[in-house]
């Protein structure tokens, strides 16, 4: 764990530097993502994985339409935030998860290897009351008159944690339709191994270049290409095999499940450069003893003139 903004600088500075191989002059905003989750939209029960907001700039020399060979040329630099609530956060009851307030920022490079997309990155995670994300939801609660988290003795430490993240994929065109089986790993604020697949009906992400969402797995359209238009279905789910959270402490005793897994479909309309998304994911129960799972809803609207 690293304590202290001047270490925390450090490392977002390396992070920031790590394509060496292309001058500044050289490198050029390619694309964005950007995706909203809740649950609210979802099963409209405010709980477990309550809500997240992520967005991504990608940057590089340019876009050829496939994956470069080479690390460092295609950059992700990636910020989100994230709420993990217990059921009830007016009045949390005993064994149920902790309430944790989280902010990231990151780099990921996305590359061609053996035939397959790769994509290798690292993320500092803040997480407690100090990233400040309690006092923001009081604050939208009250305006919206919905409860107020009353989690301040129920709730993880402070902290701030690197994470790394390795995923390998093969698209496969089936002719109209579009099967993409992935691997996983996680180190850090979760360790974990996971497989999964994904299933475009559609033109979506043709040409272009899509990342992939922590919380649902949604792969969300970064790089826009003209040949991604009109209506597409996507479909997908994974499976984890988890060895630690530290969402879930140890020394508090959680025990998190052995594995889990999350079910996917989404819609999105392109036209132009301009698209619509919206999804839902079922994330199955996480630690011992939560009683069910949950679903959750996730939204993009990203409008081009």
């Amino acid at each position: 764990m690293w304590q202290g903004t001047g270490r925390t600088a450090l490392i977002i500075c390396l992070l920031s530097g790590m394509p060496s191989t292309l001058s500044a002059q050289e490198r050029t905003e390619l694309g964005q993502a950007r995706l909203f989750t809740n649950d609210m939209i979802g099963d409209r029960r405010d709980r477990w994985r309550s809500g997240s907001y992520g967005v991504s700039t990608l940057r590089g020399a340019e876009w050829t339409g496939q994956l470069p060979l080479r690390m460092g040329e295609i950059m992700e630099y990636r910020f989100r935030g994230e709420v993990i609530t217990p059921a009830n956060i007016a009045n949390p009851a005993a064994g149920d998860r902790l309430y944790a307030g989280v902010l990231s920022v990151g780099a990921h490079t996305h590359f061609g290897f053996a035939g397959f997309e790769a994509s290798l990155g690292l993320d500092i995670v803040g997480m407690g009351d100090q990233t400040g994300i309690r006092s923001l939801q009081e604050t939208v609660h009250d305006a919206l008159s919905m409860p107020i988290p009353n989690v301040e003795n129920f709730q993880v430490e402070n902290g701030i944690y690197l994470h790394g993240t390795f995923e390998l994929g093969r698209e496969f065109d089936l002719g109209g339709t579009r099967l993409r089986p992935f691997v996983e790993l996680q180190a850090g604020v979760e360790t974990l191994a996971r497989m999964g697949f994904d299933l475009t009906f559609g033109n979506y992400g043709l040409g272009g270049l899509r990342v992939r969402d922590v919380t649902t797995g949604h792969r969300i359209s970064a790089i826009d290409s003209e040949s991604d238009y009109g209506l597409s279905v996507l479909i997908g789910g994974d499976v984890a095999w988890v060895d630690s959270s530290r969402y879930l402490p140890a020394d508090r005793g959680f025990v998190p499940e052995d594995t889990r897994y999350r079910l996917r479909a989404g819609m999105n309309y392109a036209v132009g450069f301009s698209n619509i998304f919206y999804g839902l994911t079922y994330l199955s129960e996480e630690f011992v003893g939560q009683p069910e799972g949950q679903t959750v809803g996730s939204l993009t609207v990203d409008l081009q003139f």
